[in-house]
């Protein structure tokens, strides 16, 4: 199972503060059962933004949906025709979620509303690829929605190294290059000029801090609580 935590709500609105028309994209498996992004949380994060658009004196359009899982495209075949018309998806699925979702929307930002954290485990065999690092420290929103942390070989944050080639990775001719990808994707969406902005250096200590990683719901469980051995 995938866990996620909620991004900050001032992290939230700095994001979609200039857009329009606005849906909040909730998914109803992995991060809804740590109660970070279904289509309840969905919901509550919409009414926010629109109280806080209300508050800003800012004109906004703010929906809110939930499919059963946002990295299956059948689960987005009955709604895509209307996702579409939105200027901005803030999607509360995971990071493979957001990276997914990217790569069938079209011309249109797909931006992360909670932090990946860590994985469970998948019992049952199958073909997986790897999208999201759950870092705990989403940048997807930087990047046009494609991860250069897990999908560059070399995790680089600075744009793609002297071993690029026609698009592809120097490890393997069957590896794009990520930055290629990012680089296409903002031009696409008309925002190419957004990747020379300085971005401070990246927050690993949500990743690194050693053990385990664990997230509690302060409501569901209690982080003082011994666990039964």
């Amino acid at each position: 199972m995938i866990v996620g935590t909620q991004k900050p709500f001032e992290e939230i609105w700095d994001m979609v503060k200039d857009f329009k028309r606005v849906l909040v994209f909730g998914c109803n498996t992995c991060v809804s059962i740590c109660h970070a992004g279904g289509a309840k949380e969905a919901e509550i994060i919409a009414s926010m933004i629109r109280i806080k658009a209300i508050e800003e004196g800012k004109e906004m359009e703010v929906k809110h949906a939930g499919i059963e899982r946002h990295c299956e495209p059948e689960f987005f075949e009955p709604l895509m025709e209307d996702v579409k018309t939105y200027d901005l998806v803030l999607s509360t699925a995971c990071g493979v979620g957001v990276n997914f979702l990217t790569g069938l929307i079209g011309a249109i930002p797909v931006y992360p509303g909670i932090n990946t954290s860590f994985y469970g485990a998948v019992p049952r065999a199958g073909v997986f690829t790897e999208v999201c690092g759950g870092c705990g420290n989403c940048i997807l929103h930087l990047t046009g929605g494609i991860c250069p942390i897990v999908r560059c070989a070399k995790s680089l944050l600075n744009g793609p190294c002297g071993g690029t080639n026609k698009g592809k990775c120097e490890v393997s001719e069957q590896i794009d290059c990520a930055w290629t990808l990012i680089v296409e994707r903002m031009k696409q969406l008309g925002k190419l000029e957004k990747l020379r902005e300085i971005q401070p250096p990246k927050d690993w200590s949500t990743d690194t801090h050693g053990g385990p990683r664990r997230v509690f719901v302060a409501h569901i469980a209690d982080p003082d609580e011994k666990e039964e051995k």
